[in-house]
């Protein structure tokens, strides 16, 4: 396991300073209809930034939008669909794109500088490292890097899909506190206010996973996201540790105030400390609540946090409305982050239940506990981790090697293809060199390469692949 740059990572948790992620949609960048550029609304987001850092703060900016400054200046009216043309206006946008951002943020004397990552730079572990490395070195010279993706070099293969799930990534990779998903609406609520005129905003969601609400919003027609990348990606980045928060885009200012308020109500240390308030996200209305995502403003309602100190008396109407998803209070981060959402997987492994106990008791998965294997991979390529409930000696009527459902709960990096898996599955360790003529590793994976998601409860990923 390879060394982590420390030392940034303390920088980024120093008392005063919180490390702050922007995520930008292309709707707050560009016009939907003309696709000139938002100037008012660029110049406030610069104008934040820029006060954030002169609060001590680091700041990194992911913009979306080349695509759509592209489009302007092609004078193309309609997104094409044709991934030739889409690249080629994203080359054309994103000098322009980066060129407006020097601009503005020059007027600021604020210098900036460009990172265009793809999956692969990603899920490739020494550039994952670079990138990390680049974007803390920027921090600690003072610049505010801009974070896209490489959309002229992406393919769908090596596409984060939106810059919503890029985001979340940036935001873990370098450890920051915050994450900013600006969109179109204020925040999430219990119910649809525009026909619940009793609907209530939800200002703090505790636990993501029990979060059910109407994500059926679509992005614009010019981006890729909606209101289900974004709760994606909150819960990407709040199982890494970072607070994620959902507030309308075209009131930029909001973040310095809501950065403002959560450093006065909470110590960064403590920003996953719960908070006691009647708009918590309640679980139960949650539930029971299908269309709960809506662009209608409410008064906004101001968080009490707990403290060990009464907290000064906060005017409410100076806390813009927001949702805020606090992080784990165990989070997944660094090289088991890596593993988990780094790399796409190229299979599954369905291990019993006692190959499960051994591994959460720190213990490397043995062939003795893997039931059956799916896909084809390689050595050292990431594949699922599914347990099931009983194994059979005899495939079942399915074709199956188990009994009951098999819930996906981690990933992992192999020490063997899937071809010598399938040979060595259910055998004890000492006869891997028997069955395959050598053995490289008692073990199918190491405990270092085996990496859980935080809640086991997690339902299975559709496996379309073939048995190895």
């Amino acid at each position: 396991m390879e060394p982590e740059t420390q030392h940034h990572h303390v920088s980024m948790k120093s008392p005063r300073s919180l490390g702050v992620v922007i995520k930008l949609g292309t709707s707050s960048i560009v016009d939907e209809k003309t696709h000139e550029p938002l100037l008012s609304n660029l110049t406030l987001i610069v104008e934040t930034a820029v006060k954030l850092r002169k609060d001590g703060h680091k700041v990194i900016i992911v913009s979306s939008g080349a695509i759509g400054v592209g489009l302007q200046r092609m004078d193309v009216e309609r997104r094409p669909k044709h991934i030739s043309k889409l690249q080629a206006l994203a080359a054309i946008g994103q000098c322009r794109l980066m060129s407006l951002w020097d601009s503005l943020f020059n007027h600021l004397r604020q210098p900036i500088a460009q990172i265009l990552l793809t999956r692969s730079d990603i899920s490739d572990r020494s550039r994952y490292l670079n990138a990390q490395n680049t974007i803390h070195e920027l921090l600690d010279m003072g610049v505010i890097p801009i974070v896209n993706e490489n959309d002229t070099l992406a393919v769908s293969e090596i596409k984060f899909g939106d810059n919503d799930t890029l985001s979340a990534i940036t935001a873990a990779m370098v450890h920051a506190d915050l994450l900013f998903l600006m969109t179109d609406v204020d925040c999430l609520y219990d119910k649809n206010p525009r026909t619940n005129p009793d609907a209530q905003p939800i200002e703090v969601v505790e636990d993501i996973g029990a979060l059910v609400a109407d994500v059926s919003q679509a992005g614009s027609s010019l981006g890729t996201g909606g209101m289900s990348t974004k709760i994606v990606a909150a819960r990407l980045a709040t199982s890494a540790g970072v607070t994620t928060v959902i507030t309308r885009s075209s009131n930029p200012g909001n973040i310095h105030k809501i950065v403002r308020h959560i450093q006065g109500s909470r110590s960064p240390a403590s920003l996953t400390t719960q908070i006691n308030h009647p708009s918590t996200a309640s679980l139960a209305s949650l539930t029971n609540n299908s269309d709960s995502v809506t662009g209608t403003s409410t008064p906004a309602v101001a968080v009490n946090p707990s403290s060990e100190q009464a907290p000064a008396v906060i005017d409410r109407s100076q806390i813009p409305l927001h949702t805020r998803f606090l992080p784990s209070p165990s989070p997944v981060r660094d090289r088991y982050f890596w593993i988990l959402h780094g790399l796409r997987p190229h299979g599954t492994l369905y291990i019993d239940q006692g190959a499960y106990k051994a591994l959460l008791g720190k213990a490397g998965l043995l062939p003795v506990g893997v039931v059956d294997v799916e896909g084809f991979f390689a050595q050292q390529e990431a594949v699922r981790l599914c347990v099931v409930d009983k194994r059979r000696s005899t495939p079942g009527p399915d074709g199956k090697m188990w009994e009951g459902e098999a819930v996906e709960v981690g990933r992992c990096l192999t020490n063997y293809a899937s071809a010598e898996i399938a040979r060595i599955k259910g055998h004890q360790s000492v006869e891997i060199g028997q069955l395959l003529g050598y053995a490289d590793s008692e073990y199918v994976a190491q405990r270092e390469s085996v990496s859980f998601y935080n809640t086991v409860s997690r339902p299975a990923s559709p496996v379309g692949g073939h048995r190895a």
